[in-house]
């Protein structure tokens, strides 16, 4: 669903996303589904306070529709089961901080949404970043999948 319409060409963008970070991790992408929400400041920031307790906005976040999270800090998590486990979640991502922060860092805006997205689908698959191996996993596997995107290293 796309609220703001500066997000002009996002479809293409999420779809190659989601789709090299589900193959990034031996998912057959076609099988999957994610709801994408393409917002501004206002609404992130709202979503933000809701679901998180903070009330800033941020630049994406994401609702898994089964946990999935490793039990020990840097183990792989478990992989969505097929067919019943098809709806991986929701993605809500905001053009006000994702271009503010691809300005920044003098990262490619489409770059910078490309990590973005990647990111967030690496969340609905039970990847996180709290603990601290879990979080090198997570960043490891974003560089490959970018890289294979010819997407610099955000974490450089």
């Amino acid at each position: 669903m796309i609220e703001d319409n500066r997000w002009d060409g996002l479809d293409a963008l999420a779809d190659r996303a989601a789709r090299a970070a589900l193959s990034g991790v031996g998912l057959e992408a076609a099988a999957f589904e994610i709801s994408l929400l393409a917002c501004d400041d206002a609404r992130i920031c709202v979503l933000n306070a809701d679901f998180r307790q903070k009330g800033t906005p941020t630049n994406v976040l994401s609702w898994p529709s089964n946990e999935r999270g490793a039990e020990a800090d840097g183990d792989m998590p478990v992989q969505p089961q097929l067919p019943q486990d098809t709806e991986l979640g929701d993605i809500a991502i905001s053009y006000d901080t994702c271009a503010r922060e691809a300005a920044q860092s003098g990262t490619p805006f489409a770059d910078h949404v490309t990590h973005l997205i990647v990111h967030g689908t690496l969340h609905l698959l039970g990847f996180d970043h709290l603990r601290d191996l879990d979080g090198a996993l997570m960043e490891g596997l974003e560089t490959e999948i970018l890289g294979k995107l010819d997407i610099a290293d955000p974490y450089l």
